[in-house]
């Protein structure tokens, strides 16, 4: 167990984050205590105890008074990350960054008129980012900046909607979904609400512009071929597709697919599916908790191709149990024959709502980051292969290593809203248990507008969340 002292609550988040990046496994104690005579003291089980800014009580206060909070945080940081790097041997892939989004820092710094040349070396020196990343952060921002330049941030929005239920939770999933044998019997239910609260948002926002719509979860195509069809005739009726540029949905779990889904989406028109593996290795299928076979995904793979799905995603974790950096390869070979319009890497995370813990991984701090590194390194190199290139990034809590989820896609298969929901720029209004709006104003501020997660309180509670929007996306 860690302990962590902190003068001020101003500390504690980036602190935390920070010493979990370097300690992923370490159960941590965060507290603050004001009268403290230094800024921060982080306590480690065997390496001793780390003190940043020692009888420095009065001169903490002194410069928060005087507003030097943000320089007085960032110099706290930078002391915290040396000390943890000197007595670990390691360094982090993202240097001091605790946030999910790093390129909305180089996409700045482009808006700004920057040049790559001074951005990747300012990038390491200011928050201690490694090379690679600098150069990856920069390469997406720019990518990203001219994709994103022929959509309307003021007057147009994307819809996200949720399906959360799955054929089984996989033990690394926090999602708030459910498997859906528990929820058969209030599926309907749960359709009843959803298309009510679409139908609202529908007709609130009728008179501006839909960029994109994302229907995920959960695992969309769990509903059966008659509930897809209710579904995406309820969008069809309330929102109008003038100016959609995209529209996904993820049929994440091969065995929720069957050929009368396929053909409910193709009516429909969806341009982008996305079929999820997560590992092309039947063993890590089975510790995960997946009951499918790697068969059934190429099946259901091959099946969305022959019926005309041009533009097919596939998500990758590096890291998960018993996986080495053979299995990743040999993963990444199989995907390469499939040959998807995109791939998404992501590092694994374990977040407390999951099943699976750090100790299940069986390595230390030290392999793991070191193999994780491996695996993103042979991620990147196979997606440069299938000619698919780097086009979002972003990170979550507690993700294995410090690392990132990368997007790479062919240059005319890149997801949209992927971008427009890690960069903030564009409205996004989310129906269903645990989506989460976030309305975007014109001068950047931004107001997030939360569903319950619980299946059963959002079915008794959707009309308070039809006043939540209605008053979100008031004018």
């Amino acid at each position: 167990m860690i302990q962590i002292v902190c003068k001020s609550e101003a500390y504690t988040y980036n602190v935390y984050h920070i010493v979990k990046a370097f300690f992923p496994s370490e159960e941590i104690i965060n507290r603050v205590e004001e009268k403290a005579s230094h800024y921060v003291m982080v306590q480690l089980p065997k390496q001793g105890r780390i003190v940043i800014g020692r009888d420095a009580g009065e001169e903490a206060d002194r410069q928060l008074l005087a507003g030097k909070r943000r320089k007085l945080k960032y110099q706290i940081d930078i002391s915290l990350y040396h000390e943890l790097e000197r007595i670990t041997g390691r360094t982090l892939a993202w240097g001091i960054l605790t946030g999910v989004r790093p390129t909305k820092i180089a996409m700045e710094k482009a808006k700004a008129g920057w040049s790559r040349e001074q951005f990747v070396p300012w990038f390491q020196q200011d928050c201690l980012v490694s090379a690679k990343k600098a150069e990856l952060a920069w390469e997406i921002a720019k990518r990203e900046q001219a994709l994103l330049s022929n959509v309307d941030y003021e007057e147009g929005y994307s819809l996200y909607v949720g399906i959360p239920f799955c054929p089984t939770v996989c033990t690394y999933c926090s999602f708030s979904s459910g498997a859906i044998a528990d929820w058969a019997d209030r599926v309907e239910d749960y359709l009843d609400a959803l298309t009510k609260e679409l139908a609202f948002v529908g007709d609130r926002y009728a008179g501006k512009k839909l960029n994109s719509i994302y229907i995920g979860g959960g695992t969309p195509t769990t509903l059966t071929a008659s509930q897809l069809e209710r579904l995406l005739g309820c969008i069809d009726t309330h929102f109008s597709r003038e100016y959609l540029l995209e529209y996904t949905v993820e049929a994440g779990r091969p065995d929720s697919i069957d050929q009368s889904k396929l053909e409910v989406l193709r009516r429909y028109h969806i341009t982008r599916l996305s079929i999820n593996p997560q590992s092309m290795q039947q063993k890590t299928l089975d510790v995960i908790g997946r009951k499918h076979g790697v068969e059934e995904i190429v099946e259901a793979f091959c099946l969305a191709r022959k019926m005309g799905f041009a533009n097919i995603n596939m998500d990758l974790i590096a890291g998960l149990p018993g996986e080495d950096l053979h299995d990743m390869e040999d993963t990444l070979e199989q995907i390469g024959k499939l040959a998807p319009d995109s791939l998404t890497v992501h590092s694994l995370a374990i977040k407390r709502a999951a099943k699976m813990e750090w100790a299940d991984l069986e390595r230390d701090t030290g392999e793991m980051s070191g193999m994780l590194s491996d695996m993103i390194e042979a991620a990147a190199d196979a997606a440069a292969q299938m000619g698919l290139l780097p086009y979002y990034l972003y990170r979550q809590k507690n993700i294995a290593g410090n690392f990132e989820n990368v997007g790479y896609a062919k240059a005319d298969k890149m997801g949209i809203y992927n971008i427009l929901m890690m960069e903030e720029v564009q409205t996004i209004v989310a129906c269903g248990a645990g989506s989460v709006s976030k309305r975007v104003y014109p001068d950047g501020h931004i107001e997030r507008c939360e569903n319950v997660k619980d299946v059963a309180f959002f079915l008794e509670r959707i009309d308070e969340m039809i006043e939540r929007k209605r008053k979100l996306l008031e004018d």
